[in-house]
């Protein structure tokens, strides 16, 4: 077999395997609404493309540094100590091709083979494959909705082991929209902290908080639990920049050190234009980032609304990102014209096919009997779709 076993261990991305069949059944002439994927539906802001635009016509469409560019390091150290009352230094900051580019260059600087990385369920699709690409176990720890999809901290101190590297917190989630306190972040912290275990804190989705909830970092409990952190951010779901692939990574020197080296070897740079736009995304004005979080927020109250008014259907309003994660397990083992349908996945194939819309399986984030819908789409998208979710289940 020529393919590596390291790749022969992991499967490709879930959802972006439904977002690619629904897009072609569209390209067919299907009208298929998307519930799948996690873009936001909003055109880049103006201002950003402009400056993006200018720089091209300057000529800045050569190598830029491997970490990212001065004017990009400082933008990034300035929001976090604006938005989060983080200090960091430049030496102390990375920017990749994307927040996934930013997580895998993190595993592969801090994981060996036979370490294990906590992960709590359900989890972002490409944790635990990332984890298992660099020789590391994923150990999962099972939450539901019954607690919110929040992991306890003695759930956490259960799992660790000898081989604990790592703990993965991404608050706000996908898929779930759960966020955690300042209070609760305290406690997990506390826990990490003891047994020396690293918290890698994914927040992506920071911006996209609702119900006046008040986000924080982890890394902002303490000065010791900053020490014991890396932050992982980016650009692309705040201010609907996912195709300029945007990341950024904010921890100890040593580790942001061991990152740009495998950058140096991997994808050297990011694109010059994209570090260009991502300056002006966190310098520039930020009246869109509030047009769409309230956007977000009607539509999420809307979807919530309607998925709890159907039949078999729970659903927990999220206080951040722009997914819900309803559970449908009252909906499993039904038949429909002679055929049973027993999983999650055989329920999204189903509505896939008879009701038009796509949505991603709870299974593919480790929790069965659950499904993820986003709502980073339009809401006439929405209205329809939630009616033909109802009539395809009746």
């Amino acid at each position: 077999m020529i393919i590596s076993k390291r790749v022969q261990n992991i499967k490709p991305s879930p959802t972006l395997a439904i977002d690619l069949k629904a897009k072609t059944l569209k390209a067919q002439g299907i009208d298929i609404i998307s519930f799948g994927t996690g873009e936001p539906d909003f055109d880049t802001p103006q201002n950003i493309k402009d400056y993006a635009i200018d720089a091209i016509n300057k000529g800045f469409t050569k190598y830029c540094p491997v970490a990212g560019t001065l004017d990009l390091k400082n933008a990034i150290v300035k929001k976090l100590k604006e938005d989060n009352n983080l200090e960091y230094t430049k030496e102390e900051i990375i920017v990749s091709c994307g927040g996934k580019h930013s997580l895998y260059n993190l595993f592969q600087s801090i994981l060996n083979d036979g370490d294990e990385v906590i992960i709590p369920a359900p989890y972002w699709v490409s944790y635990p494959d990332m984890a298992i690409l660099a020789g590391a176990k994923p150990v999962f720890i099972h939450t539901s909705d019954k607690e919110h999809f929040k992991v306890k901290p003695e759930a956490i101190e259960k799992a660790i082991t000898e081989k604990t590297k790592a703990f993965i917190l991404n608050s706000p989630s996908n898929p779930t929209g759960n966020t955690y306190t300042l209070e609760e972040l305290k406690e997990i912290a506390d826990v990490c902290v003891k047994n020396n275990v690293l918290i890698i804190s994914d927040e992506m989705y920071e911006k996209l908080v609702y119900d006046n909830f008040k986000f924080y970092s982890i890394a902002q409990v303490s000065d010791e639990i900053k020490k014991n952190t890396v932050v992982v951010n980016g650009v692309s779901k705040a201010f609907a920049m996912t195709g300029w692939r945007i990341g950024y990574t904010a921890g100890p020197a040593e580790i942001i050190k061991a990152m740009t080296k495998i950058q140096s070897q991997s994808t050297s740079c990011p694109s010059s234009i994209s570090l260009k736009a991502a300056t002006e995304a966190l310098n520039g004005p930020k009246e869109c980032l509030e047009v769409m979080r309230k956007e977000f927020e009607k539509r999420r109250n809307y979807i919530v609304e309607r998925l709890n008014n159907i039949k078999g259907i729970t659903c927990l309003k999220p206080e951040g990102a722009f997914y819900v994660f309803p559970n449908i397990s009252e909906l499993l083992n039904k038949t429909y014209n002679g055929k049973k349908i027993n999983t999650d996945s055989e329920l999204a194939d189903y509505l896939l096919d008879e009701a038009r819309i796509a949505v991603v399986p709870g299974s593919a984030f480790g929790a069965d009997g659950y499904m993820r819908l986003s709502y980073a789409t339009s809401m006439e998208n929405i209205v329809e779709g939630m009616n033909r979710l109802e009539n395809s289940l009746k």
